[in-house]
């Protein structure tokens, strides 16, 4: 079976973590803090706090933007559901936002329409690894939560994702562009990050405000600065994969991703189809190839809502092949070889 996605690993990373065991500095140390200046410089950003997941850092960002009871945010309904649970874990309302055909994020004109006095902030992600420019989300008035977390390395207008929004979070689970098992990081202005890392941990101080335990490892991290090494050869490999399958699938029934130049880093490469989508990817379930609707389920089919319809219009005509570095030249033959028996009538 060829997967959907798989970790891009090596004897470097085995013993980066070996290492650490061995050092008997497993928690929270100087691997973190070295990870969480290299992310930063990196981002383009003035400091970055790395936490035990993605979720725990967009929960993070809200928290340092003060979102709570009584407040909206806004977020994608074609996206995972994290970001419905971060929202509503601080006690605020996720309003869901339809989805933009060009880029797959979430729709800016959408986003103004269903802005109210209580919108307090808005997270705008980079789906599948294509960057979308935030300035078009600028005309809502509201702190912009830069999601990353399928995008790190994109560039837009000449600077990296991370930097456009008032905070920016990414995920280095190990499907992600780099990836420490579980992980993530919350990124931006140095006390917007002092105020994430008072948070995410809670042993020994002076009074009982809440806090939680989102602390990351020092031998994630330590797999992390490794990764983070290696991610323009990462993204290059992904790129090199992404042009194997739009030469290979030239002419299919099917609308190809856009190249995008430096804004697309292909953490998925999306085609989209008219034949129904649970059968091409039984068909290519029966020839061991894995593909993979790229969102799940969105948000407002979870709770019963309508009016998304450009959100519905993806779930229903989207298809996830692979696209991962450790994916070889015959491996993209094999792939694109399934798609197109499993396209035809």
């Amino acid at each position: 079976m060829i997967p959907h996605s798989r970790p891009t690993l090596d004897a470097d990373d085995a013993e980066r973590v070996a290492r650490v065991v061995r050092g008997g500095h497993i928690a929270q140390g100087p691997e973190v803090d070295a990870f969480e200046r290299e992310l930063a410089a990196r981002l383009g950003v003035a400091a970055a706090a790395v936490v035990g997941s993605g979720s725990a850092a967009l929960e993070l960002a809200f928290r340092v933007l003060d979102v709570g009871p009584g407040a909206e945010v806004l977020v994608p309904s074609y996206a995972c559901d994290a970001l419905h649970h971060c929202v509503t874990r601080c006690g605020a309302t996720p309003v869901l936002v339809d989805a933009d055909p060009a880029t797959l994020s979430l729709s800016a004109d959408d986003a103004r329409r269903r802005r109210t006095d209580r919108t307090r902030a808005a997270v705008v992600h980079h789906a599948f690894g294509l960057a979308v420019d935030l300035a078009a989300f600028a005309a809502l008035g509201v702190p912009l939560v830069e999601d990353c977390a399928q995008a790190l390395g994109a560039v837009v207008e000449g600077r990296p994702v991370g930097g456009h929004g008032r905070v920016a979070v990414g995920s280095f689970y190990a499907t992600k562009m780099l990836t420490t098992g579980e992980g993530g990081v919350l990124a931006g202005p140095a006390d917007l990050v002092a105020r994430a890392r008072d948070l995410r941990e809670y042993d020994e101080r002076p009074d009982l405000a809440p806090r939680f335990n989102y602390k990351m490892t020092d031998m994630q991290a330590a797999l992390g600065r490794g990764q983070l090494g290696r991610l323009d050869g990462f993204i290059a490999r992904r790129r090199a994969v992404a042009a194997g399958y739009r030469a290979r699938l030239a002419g299919a029934p099917c609308r190809l991703p856009p190249a995008a130049g430096a804004r697309h880093v292909f953490h998925r490469f999306v085609v989209q189809v008219d034949a129904p989508v649970d059968a091409v990817i039984a068909r290519m379930a029966a020839v061991d190839v894995a593909a993979r609707r790229p969102v799940f389920r969105p948000l407002h089919r979870a709770l019963g809502l309508a009016g998304y319809p450009e959100a519905e219009r993806l779930w229903a005509t989207c298809v996830s092949l692979p696209c991962y570095p450790s994916l070889t030249d015959p491996e993209i033959d094999t792939v694109a070889a399934a798609f197109r028996r499993a396209m035809a009538p």
